[in-house]
């Protein structure tokens, strides 16, 4: 399997769990969204703001834009509402951007000055494109737990589980 095929498919499975999130948030209020459950970042809202941030932070090293990424911790919509609709069209900026990958380009090293610590890297691109795929995943188990904690089940999260694989 190439990593072309691979990273479209990550990006198919990143639109179709973030849909099913924030389906699922879409029956909490603002306020029980940004309440502190003393998560990682400590609410449901932050945490998926966060899963926003690191996307945008990748493609502005990717790509370019966006050409300034806001602070780490800042607040990239001013509702759930507004985030919802921010991250659908960034869902798909991903897939069409991940259609165009060249695998000359996944293979060279990318440098660059990381916004958590300040420390400047080295790394195969190929390495960082999966690394954001992983960062997603691993943020949006932090919000399915809280969100089983509150009674709220957003259903299978396994890849093999995606409507395309599903026989008719």
């Amino acid at each position: 399997m190439s990593e072309h095929k691979c990273f479209q498919l990550l990006a198919k499975y990143n639109q179709w769990m973030n849909i099913k999130l924030f389906d699922v948030c879409s029956r909490l209020s603002e306020e029980e969204l940004r309440l502190d459950r003393k998560a990682f970042f400590d609410s449901i809202y932050m945490t998926i703001n966060h899963i926003m941030y690191g996307d945008l932070a990748f493609l502005s090293r990717f790509t370019g834009n966006p050409v300034q990424v806001p602070e780490l911790g800042q607040e990239l919509a001013s509702s759930f509402t507004d985030l919802r609709v921010e991250r659908e069209a960034l869902d798909i900026r991903i897939i069409d951007w991940v259609s165009a990958l060249d695998p000359i380009w996944l293979d060279e090293e990318q440098t660059y000055q990381s916004k958590v610590d300040g420390k400047i890297r080295t790394v195969p691109r190929w390495a960082l494109v999966m690394h954001m795929f992983n960062h997603q995943t691993h943020h949006r188990g932090q919000v399915t737990t809280l969100l089983s904690q509150m009674g709220l089940d957003i259903g299978s999260t396994d890849i093999p589980f995606m409507p395309q694989f599903v026989a008719a």
